[in-house]
């Protein structure tokens, strides 16, 4: 049915529908059957093709004749303005979808970022810990604002109260908003720039804030003290501690250990790939000391971590050890300071490799060329380097004393002192391994025969004489 100026109502006959039962309700039967349906809609050649074109305009009656005439003289006036009706129309929605989401609030768009990334995420706490600082910091400055007004402004509102008294949260929140903003422009939420960027944006207007990243360490001169009033403390936390110590553990290393993880016939602890910071399978050799310690936990095991917490099928706290050291008095010293402990005395004390002690502490190589060609895990070289700290911390003794011996321990040989006499010149080696002097006589006698068999044949040379000289 043709209205005139491009309207049409269009009237579609509806298939018949199978029947699937021979039953039918009584209700369903008394209800009028509707063997049509009726639609507007606005036709048009297009000028570039010559096609026609139909662009539905929406039911009837829902959409009544005369708000369908409103539309048509709509579509009538673009044509008369050399614009296509259904480009338009397609541009319209995409216009009004934008305006849709870049109405959403940074809260809005806050939660849908995190609960993307949620599953990307090895520890579930990362996201909690993600909630908890928009939450706190960003959501009571800028949580309400349309997530496309939020500019540089907004975001120093957010920053600058922190900035200098809690510079490291103040770092974090800076990250997570540039993140969350970063996902609002792909999404389509957002455009233009990031005005949570730092390298040449923000820092040009936030003063940077000398901080020290080390943690607070023990100085391992102190380790054998230490070690003894650890020992002499109660409690789970105390056990995790040590054992953290002697394998140069991460905190969430030790609290997260399970009893498959363990195989105390070879001394080996074997944490999964999913586990560790790096992403990838971590192998320690077990001390004597650390594996008694895990022997004796397995007597009284409650569930299926070797260090269980106070909850059923949970592991031991990480605030745990942090607050053993604490009840020992020890304020001013951190769990993971210990792992700076025992560096400092692989390097002051022992002749272990650099690359022994990368192992232990589960550390990236960051030399790339060195990287492609250490792909070992050193598993044998690394025990009578962990064992030879389990001793060390076991021996208690005043080791800032003038009269204290310095012993350097050197892998696989006997404690020597560390300044050793002076030994005696050996002989040069080449790089074939055979001592310069004994090279020497060998290639003298090869030279030797070689001028014997020369003689021999007549000649002064290796060359073939010549029969027509």
């Amino acid at each position: 049915m043709l209205d005139g100026g491009g309207l049409c109502l269009q009237v579609k006959k509806v298939k018949s529908v199978a029947k699937n039962s021979a039953k039918q309700s009584t209700e369903s039967s008394n209800q009028p059957k509707k063997d049509c349906t009726k639609s507007w809609c606005f036709r048009y050649r297009n000028r570039v093709t010559g096609k026609t074109v139909e662009l539905g305009l929406g039911k009837y009656p829902a959409v009544s004749l005369k708000l369908a005439r409103a539309k048509a003289e709509g579509y009538q006036t673009l044509l008369e303005e050399g614009k296509d009706p259904k480009t338009e129309k397609v541009a319209e929605r995409a216009a009004q979808r934008t305006a849709n989401a870049m109405a959403k609030t940074f809260d809005e768009v806050a939660k849908a970022c995190i609960n993307g990334k949620r599953p990307g995420w090895k520890n579930a706490k990362h996201a909690d810990q993600w909630s908890n600082t928009i939450a706190t910091y960003a959501s009571p400055k800028i949580g309400n604002l349309s997530i496309s007004a939020i500019d540089v402004h907004a975001v120093l509102s957010v920053l600058e109260p922190i900035w200098e008294t809690k510079n490291e949260t103040a770092t974090r929140v800076r990250q997570r908003i540039e993140t969350i903003l970063s996902w609002a422009k792909v999404k389509g939420y957002r455009s233009g720039d990031n005005p949570a960027q730092w390298r040449g944006h923000l820092d040009q207007i936030l003063p940077a804030i000398q901080k020290d990243n080390h943690f607070a360490a023990l100085p391992f001169k102190q380790m054998g003290s230490f070690m003894a009033a650890l020992r002499a403390e109660k409690g789970i936390g105390a056990k995790a501690l040590e054992f953290t110590i002697l394998t140069v553990a991460r905190t969430s290393m030790t609290t997260g250990a399970v009893w498959g993880e363990f195989d105390l016939e070879e001394l080996v602890w074997t944490i999964p790939k999913e586990r560790m910071k790096s992403g990838k399978e971590h192998l320690v050799p077990l001390s004597k000391r650390a594996a008694t310690i895990v022997r004796e936990l397995a007597a009284t095991k409650t569930n299926n971590f070797v260090f269980p917490g106070g909850k059923a099928d949970k592991g031991l706290s990480n605030a745990a050890m942090a607050a053993t050291l604490k009840r020992m008095g020890y304020t001013d010293v951190t769990v993971h300071g210990f792992r700076s402990s025992f560096r400092d005395w692989g390097n002051e004390e022992t002749g272990f490799f650099h690359e022994e002690k990368e192992h232990a502490l589960a550390h990236q190589i960051k030399d790339k060329a060195e990287k492609a060609y250490s792909r070992s895990v050193m598993l044998e070289k690394r025990r009578p380097m962990m064992e030879a700290w389990s001793k060390y911390c076991s021996v208690e003794m005043d080791r800032n004393a003038d009269s204290a011996q310095v012993v350097v321990v050197i892998p696989n040989q006997d404690a020597i002192p560390k300044t050793p006499k002076k030994a005696a010149p050996q002989a040069v080696t080449l790089h074939s391994g055979i001592p310069k002097a004994k090279a020497k006589a060998k290639v003298k006698a090869k030279t030797k025969g070689k001028a014997k068999d020369q003689q021999a044949r007549g000649g002064h040379s290796g060359r073939r004489s010549d029969p027509t000289r």
